[in-house]
Parts: C-alpha cells; structure tokens; sequence
C-alpha cells in the first residue's frame, strides 16, 4: 500500500544524554495515563445473560482447548510503555503498548498545557460514557424482569429468543444512545470500500450503511462509545495480497500499519488497548488478518462470518455475523416460499465438496434416498431455490470454513435450516436461541440423518417453521436499513460486546 494511505511508525529515540532524556520523559508523563480495562465476566456466557435476574440461556457449549496463539509481531516499544491489566476468559494478563507518540521531544509551556487540557477533556468525556452506559446496563437488567414498553415496530416475543425483554431494551437503548466514530484515515479500495454483491456482501453493506447512517455515526470521537477500523479484507485480498503467493505479510503490513496510524494520530486506541474498537470481515481470512497487530485480535471486538471457535473466536468478545451471498446487491426473488404443507421434499442439499463435513455427507447420502436429496451437482433442469422452497429442511453443513450462506438462504425461503459444523457460533447466538428454530446436527450423526429429521412430529415442525419467518427479519438486508434488520442486528451485537467493556482511569 502506498505511502498516501499510512504513515511509518514512529522512530524510537536512540540513546542520549541525561538531560536530553529528562526533556523527553516531562511531557510523556503528562499526555500517558494508566487505563484499566475490564473486560466482562470470566465465563464465556452473553452479557444480556449476566445481566438477567435469572438465566437466560444455557452457557454456551464447552469447546476444546484453543490451540496457542501464533507468535505476533509486536510493535516497537519505547522508553516509556503504559500497563493496562485485561481480564479474558480465566486468566489475567499484563500487556504492554506504546505510548501516545509525540513527533518531537521538545515542548514550551503552551503546548505542554494544550495537552494536558486534551488529555483532561478526553478523561471528563470517558467518565461521562462509562456513566450512560452503567445506565444501560441497569436499564436492561431490570427488562428482565418486567418490560412495559410499547415498540411501534416490533416487539420481539417467543422462544426464538433466550431473552425477548432483555433484547427489547437492550435494543432500545442502543438506538437511544450509541455513537460509534468511523476513523477517517484510509482511502478506498482497501478502506472505507468492500463487495456488495458477493459472497461477501456483508463487508461493503456494512461500511456503506455505517459511512451513511447519521444516526449512530458520530464525527466527535469523544462522544463515541466504539470506534469502527473501515477496512476491507476482501479488498486486501484483492489488491494487496499477490495470487498464489502464500505471503501473507502484506495483509499484516497494511492492518498494522493502519492501527499505528490512528493510534499516533488518536488516543482512543491507546486507552483502551484497542478494546472498544472493532473490524467488520466476511472473508475467510478475516480471522487471521485480525490477529496482523497483537491487540487488534486479543482485545477488539471482531464481527466475522468464519466465526469458528477453533480458530481462536471467542464469543464472549467476538461476534458472528452472517454470511449472505447477494449476488444482484437486493432480495429481490429471495425472500418467501409456500406453505409447509406444498413442500413435498423432506431435506435438501446440493453443493461443492470442500472441507471435512461435506465428503461424509455426500458418502452417506448423495442419491440415496428420495426424502434426503443431498447432490453434487444439481439435476439438469433442476432450480436450486425452487428446490429449497420446496424443502422442508435444508441441509447447511461447512465447507472449508465453518460459515455458510445457506444458512441465510434457507430462512430467507422458509426453510428449517439444518447446522452441520463443529466450532461453529451461529450469528446473533448471544440474543437468538437457535435450537428452537433450527436443527443442530453432529458429525457424527450423519448416518442418522433421516431418523433425526423424521422424529420431529409435524407439530413441532410446524413450530420451528413459523419461528423462522420470525426471525428472517434479523437477516433481511436493507437499504437503507430497516429497525432490527441485519445492519441493526449486527450493531447491536456490537452494542452488548462494548457494554462487557469498563473502561476508566486508575
């Protein structure tokens, strides 16, 4: 990436003498803080679960060990490193980040007062947002147990959710006061730009909707309760990354250079080491492009569709999105299907194999029975939505990762969506009890596929059927966006992850 989309990083002063270096360190104590962030309770469950009275959902399944983190580059340190102490998972950590940068070592007494009345104001406005956050907190704490308002547009009710009350509110103080600073630097194709007719649509509506909405975008970055990193991995992939390569350091150069950009040029990545900030990613390589700066994946938040608990997602931080394959940009002809009783197709699947569910799939099931039609290759003649509207149930298992846009596609037509992954954190799971409107299938269970589905009795299909076209809304893509559509959907997400975050001064 050329030098106009981001700076070098700082150089670090060489040895000097003893005066020259008490110069230096006068004004960094006066602009460098100590910041505790504290992130969330130690177990992985939602924070609207923490939150509830009693419980609202099940913790979420134990997974495996994660394997250990592979080695990141760190960043240069300097003379002088702020200690924040960040609480994950089960375990404290002790981490060390670079300063706010100041471009010369020599200061006057008007610039040295300047930056302690900045570093003031940023404290007073930090306190002011932790304060209307604890507000929210409370607020929804207490929609556990009663919520008496009334919503114009929806009021989300049944056992879709694992708590309707607490995301009603939760939801309603999100539009009431969440701001989220677009960090400026950076200029299209690799930022503020991405795909909005692909398999990766979700990247360029994301960024599009958020550089238009006014709503939840603010342009004062100290009113801001989250700071969104507009980069495109897609893009990345596209312009940065040559094609069969295998040289990943591009990708990593241009994250990290750009989180060094804002953070010399900001103090908000710094005081937070990173933890209310957030990137947006669809593509498969979304996960490990995060992990480019060392913070970016340890403390941000992470809205990725490849959310796969193995490749070290942590749903407690992290949030899964949905992966939706728009390929004319609309839903238009995507959206609808026939009643349960015109869907003469037991269970359905057709698609490429790639990955390790897809070939045990097809070995147990391709052209073997006429109630499961699980195919390679379609018919001829035959149409793959008409198929699916068709179906009772559609068969969403993982290829080389563990997200799927059939997942999206059959509740876009009616469909119950069968979930065959391992690892695999379905979107929105923090709010959306998935098991009471899909069915969860192991691996292992293959072979007894049919014996699953066939001992649902139709008035339990019929239940699960009505609970999908409830919820499609949360997946509907909008423009401009709709009240708890998917954009919203995905904010909110964000929303409940930065809630988990105190930040405040020690």
């Amino acid at each position: 990436m050329g030098d106009e989309y981001v700076d070098g990083k700082c150089k670090i002063m060489s040895a000097c003498s003893s005066a020259k270096l008490f110069l230096f360190m006068v004004p960094l104590l006066v602009v460098s803080g100590f910041v505790f962030v504290n992130i969330g309770p130690k177990n992985p469950t939602s924070f609207l679960t923490s939150l509830s009275t009693n419980q609202i959902s099940p913790p979420l399944p134990s997974y495996p060990s994660l394997p250990p983190a592979a080695p990141s580059p760190s960043p240069p340190t300097s003379s002088l490193s702020t200690k924040a102490e960040s609480i994950q998972g089960n375990y404290n950590r002790t981490i060390q980040l670079n300063p706010i940068n100041i471009a010369s070592t020599s200061s006057n007494v008007s610039s040295t007062a300047s930056l302690k009345l900045m570093k003031k104001r940023v404290i007073s406005n930090l306190k002011k947002i932790e304060f209307e956050l604890q507000k929210a907190r409370v607020a929804i704490k207490a929609a556990s147990i009663n919520d008496p308002l009334d919503d114009r547009d929806y009021v989300p009710l049944g056992p879709m959710y694992w708590n309707a009350k607490a995301f009603h509110r939760s939801y309603l103080e999100m539009e009431k006061q969440f701001k989220i600073f677009v960090y400026k630097e950076g200029e299209p194709p690799l930022f503020h730009d991405g795909p909005c007719k692909s398999i990766y649509s979700m990247e360029g509506n994301f960024i599009y909707e958020m550089e238009t909405d006014t709503r939840f975008r603010t342009n004062n970055p100290e009113k801001a309760h989250a700071f969104y990193l507009p980069l495109s991995v897609v893009k990345m992939v596209r312009y940065v990354y040559e094609r069969d390569s295998h040289d990943f350091s591009p990708i990593r150069k241009t994250v990290r250079d750009y989180i060094d950009l804002v953070g010399d040029k900001y103090p908000y990545w710094n005081r937070s080491i990173g933890a209310d900030h957030f990137i947006l990613s669809c593509h498969d390589w979304g996960p490990e492009a995060s992990f480019s700066h060392p913070h970016l994946g340890q403390n941000s938040i992470r809205a990725l569709c490849n959310a796969n608990t193995s490749e070290r997602f942590k749903p407690r931080k992290d949030v899964s999105i949905p992966e939706i394959n728009l390929l004319t940009g609309s839903l238009k002809g995507l959206v609808g299907g026939p009643s349960p009783s015109s869907r003469p197709i037991l269970a359905f699947f057709a698609g490429g194999v790639h990955g390790p569910v897809r070939p045990v799939l097809l070995q147990h099931w391709e052209n073997k029975d006429s109630d499961i039609r699980v195919h390679k290759y379609l018919p001829k003649g035959t149409s793959y939505s008409d198929t699916m509207r068709n179906s009772k149930f559609c068969i969403c298992p993982s290829g080389y990762e563990v997200a799927s846009p059939r997942i999206v596609e059959a509740l876009y037509s009616g469909c119950v969506p069968v979930l065959i992954n391992s690892g695999y954190v379905p979107p929105f799971s923090d709010v959306l009890n998935w098991p009471s409107f899909s069915v969860i299938v192991s691996v292992e269970d293959i072979p007894n596929l049919k014996t699953i589905l066939t001992s649902i009795s139709p008035r339990q299909y019929l239940r699960m059927y009505r609970r999908v076209l409830k919820v499609r809304r949360h997946f509907e893509v909008n423009s401009p966006a709709k009240r708890f559509d998917v954009f919203h959907m995905i904010l909110h997400s964000i929303w409940v992850r930065r809630l988990n975050v105190r930040i405040r001064e020690v």
